[in-house]
């Protein structure tokens, strides 16, 4: 709405004047109002899907949360895994003010920002399509096909359901996208700055942006060098003052198990490729073909996006970089929204081509659709297996803070030597603990044979734990287990 409509009208206005005025107000009210609606939609589904799920975040996402509390007591150390990145630091600091609490802010924060990303695919499709389609339910058709696949993707309800940063990238990437295409250049930059602080493959992209804004938009030249310094701090400041390296983050990715160990460029192909079914990959071609017969420049960029992004994780994974799925799920979104396209073009505006009418699209639709259930019915009965594991785990961590417990508390056992555990939950043991990640051992032998004083704490079947205290000289420490 322009501004001069929402100036309040001089005195003696006409009443059409004033009627204007408060239409005006009542239409920002309601721009205002649904965006909240939905922002409180998704925090309450978040709610309501960690409490029913029962799961507990991942490796990383406990490490992420003993960054918070130890930047409260001014003894942060990112040396250690996991590996340094900016975007949950700057939720885990503030959280860590609520105590204990801090963990529940931070899964549901997680699995909020996760889910609006079906929320900002869909729109992205629909706003493709119903640009050129007076049929609205092609358009709609778009949006839901977008916004469901986002799920499907290979591994990503557990990313979600396990607090990962993951899902939150993919869910700032695509709402970037929608701002753009909303005409709101600075909030897809900012939204792009938030993208960038959770992972490197943004930082190309966000800096095609940022130039484009330089130029187009001489006015937001102060904004963007702003966020590019915001970014840098971030990214290399804090691991300056905390860390042996401003670079740790990217060392520490270096030599990873994970990582391929033949070609890297077919090896990363084949996982980017694995994380969507091929029936809605074949739909994204389609829509790639017909955005060139209508010369449609968004959804190719989008296509051209999808590319580059694979094409940036190859460069990585031939650096020595793990080039893992989860890296990619950005572009794996983009072609789930580009596979929405294709359902919306073809079924409100099919190609005119000779021997092609609207039924033929209708068909391509059906059947890809079709062979669609299949597959999401089978992923969906991975993620309840994996469910029922991720709810074992949750029982193991759920019983070390009773033992710590009744041992005295994090603070008895501060004078007993280095803890140790299982790789698998040195970040657990460290946020139960109230220590960093870094003074959390797990190699047992090396530890036991120093003859140092140590405390060994090792999951024991599916919910008990085994603590022993080795060599202990404090003699508050001797009446722990020997």
């Amino acid at each position: 709405m322009a501004q001069s409509t929402l100036q309040p009208p001089p005195a003696g206005a006409s009443p059409i004047q004033r009627g204007l005025f408060q239409g005006g107000r009542r239409a920002d009210r309601h721009r205002l109002a649904v965006p909240a609606l939905v922002a409180a939609g998704l925090l309450l589904a978040a709610t309501g899907i960690v409490l029913w799920a029962r799961t507990r975040p991942g490796f990383d996402p406990y490490g992420w949360l003993v960054w918070g509390h130890q930047t409260l007591s001014a003894s942060l150390n990112t040396n250690a895994a996991p590996s340094w990145k900016p975007l949950p630091y700057i939720f885990t600091v503030p959280y860590a003010l609520a105590g204990h609490y801090e963990l529940w802010l931070w899964m549901i924060t997680s699995v909020a920002v996760s889910l609006s990303g079906m929320v900002f695919a869909g729109r992205i499709a629909y706003r493709l399509t119903a640009a050129r389609s007076e049929r609205r339910y092609a358009a709609l058709a778009a949006g839901a096909l977008a916004a469901l696949a986002l799920p499907g993707i290979s591994d990503y309800p557990h990313y979600v359901l396990s607090a990962q940063s993951d899902p939150m990238i993919v869910a700032l990437c695509l709402a970037a996208i929608d701002a753009h295409l909303s005409e709101r250049p600075r909030l897809a930059f900012v939204l792009g700055v938030l993208a960038s602080l959770g992972r490197p493959e943004v930082w190309p992209f966000l800096g095609v942006y940022a130039v484009w804004c330089w130029r187009a938009i001489p006015s937001m030249r102060r904004f963007v060098g702003g966020g590019i310094v915001v970014l840098a701090l971030l990214w290399f400041g804090i691991p300056a003052l905390t860390s042996r390296s401003p670079f740790v983050a990217a060392s520490n990715a270096l030599g990873s198990g994970r990582a391929l160990h033949s070609n890297k460029a077919l090896g990363t192909i084949g996982r980017f490729l694995a994380l969507q079914e091929p029936a809605l990959e074949l739909l994204a071609l389609l829509a790639v073909c017909l955005a060139v017969l209508r010369r449609d420049r968004v959804t190719l960029v989008l296509a051209g996006g999808v590319v580059a992004w694979v094409i940036v994780e190859i460069g990585f994974a031939l650096h020595g970089w793990p080039g893992l799925g989860r890296y990619m799920f950005e572009a794996a979104a983009v072609t789930a929204v580009l596979a929405g396209v294709a359902v919306g073009r073809l079924l409100g505006d099919p190609p005119r081509l000779p021997g092609v009418t609207g039924i033929v699209g209708i068909m391509v639709v059906a059947v890809a659709v079709a062979t669609l259930v299949p597959a999401a019915v089978s992923r969906a009965h991975s993620e309840r297996r994996d469910l029922k594991v991720q709810r074992q785990r949750t029982a193991q961590i759920n019983r070390l803070s009773g033992v710590v417990a009744g041992l005295g508390g994090p603070a008895a056992l501060k004078g007993c030597g280095e803890p140790l555990t299982r790789l698998e939950y040195q970040t657990v043991l460290a946020w139960t603990l109230r220590v960093n990640v870094a003074t959390v051992g797990f190699k047992y032998g090396p530890a036991t044979a120093s003859g140092r004083p140590i405390v060994l704490f090792t999951p024991v079947g599916r919910s008990g734990w085994n603590v022993q205290a080795v060599h202990q000289v404090n003699p508050a420490c001797l009446r722990l287990p020997h």
